[in-house]
């Protein structure tokens, strides 16, 4: 089914949270771009990550966003990371049609230290690692794994590659972070987060128009010195360049509008927006499925005062469960 457009002049802005998908026909460019806060200030605030960590965390649920709620099926999307800089684990986790949840794990003393040296860029905290994007189609399916260095590049560049590398489509990503602080109605302090972002990729009719450069082989390497990029990537490229962070993330600009300053002069589609919500996978009875699994001696070293304790690390549920759940009738 086609997905219904939208007239910029008769728009209803989609708001935080939403994933507004775009089409520039004369620039043969689909995206998709999106404004969050109060998903991102559940999240977050729900384990008061030190504001470093909860930067990066957010561009990695933007990025999950824009991709995951790409997909035609139902499934699941996950971005992760894995380094050895201070935050060691990021995990943004979408499971279509709408709900994502997300983690980070830091080391306190190697983050404080990292702080104090001011070296708290996100390829500073993530250090030297992978990053994987996996698609999981659900039971029966076998699931998808693209796996790209983290080599000091920002997630944005990142994205890149991974597309370049796994899809063979040229693909230019923008992340935006920023915190708010304002006064609420009594006066009191208020602070919240805000993140943006803008996925493109260059989809023309004649596939050869998509042929890039190769990645960069050593020095010496000439592999490319006659490569002409494509005109309409090269300039929809530079315009998703253009955009900075104050513009993804104030909340005064809808994301519609963000779109129609990039691309007016070569007209700009929107389609519905796509809603995502804060809603973690776990349950009762899926840990406990889990638990069912460990044996008696396991159980009974997971006892504490004749009960086990499980807490999700994505939504802080904290489950328990009596021994005798575990015993055998």
């Amino acid at each position: 089914m086609a997905e219904a457009t939208v007239d910029l002049s008769e728009l209803q802005l989609a708001g935080d949270d939403r994933v507004v998908p775009f089409q520039v026909e004369g620039l043969d460019v689909r995206g998709r771009a999106v404004q969050m806060g109060p998903l991102l200030n559940q999240i977050l605030g729900r384990h008061d990550y030190p504001a470093p960590v909860a930067r990066l965390l957010a561009e990695a649920i933007v990025l999950t966003a824009l991709i995951g709620t790409s997909l035609k099926f139902e499934g699941r999307f996950t971005v992760q990371t894995k380094g050895d800089g201070p935050v060691d684990l990021l995990v943004a986790d979408f499971t279509s049609p709408q709900n994502m949840r997300a983690y980070a794990r830091f080391d306190e003393a190697a983050l404080d230290a990292a702080v104090k040296a001011g070296k708290v860029s996100p390829t500073e905290l993530m250090g030297h690692g992978v990053l994987a994007f996996t698609i999981d189609q659900g039971h029966g399916m076998q699931p998808y794994q693209g796996i790209v260095p983290l080599d000091g590049s920002s997630l944005e560049e990142i994205a890149g590659v991974y597309f370049r590398q796994s899809e063979q489509i040229p693909t230019k990503v923008r992340l935006g972070v920023a915190e708010l602080f304002d006064r609420d109605a009594d006066g009191k302090a208020r602070h919240a987060w805000r993140a943006g972002g803008v996925l493109a990729q260059f989809l023309p009719e004649a596939p050869e128009r998509m042929r890039q450069p190769d990645i960069h082989g050593g020095d010496g390497d000439e592999r490319d010195a006659d490569f002409v990029e494509d005109d309409a990537w090269a300039e929809a490229s530079m315009l998703v360049e253009t955009v900075d962070t104050d513009e993804l993330t104030d909340p005064q600009v809808g994301i519609e509008r963000l779109l129609y300053r990039l691309f007016h002069e070569r007209g700009v589609r929107v389609y519905e927006p796509q809603i995502v919500m804060d809603r973690c996978s776990c349950s009762r009875d899926k840990i406990k499925g889990v638990l069912g699994g460990f044996s008696a001696e396991e159980i009974e070293e997971s006892l504490e005062n004749g009960e086990i304790s499980v807490t999700c690390e994505f939504c802080s549920t904290t489950y328990r469960y009596d021994a005798s759940e575990f015993k055998p009738n």
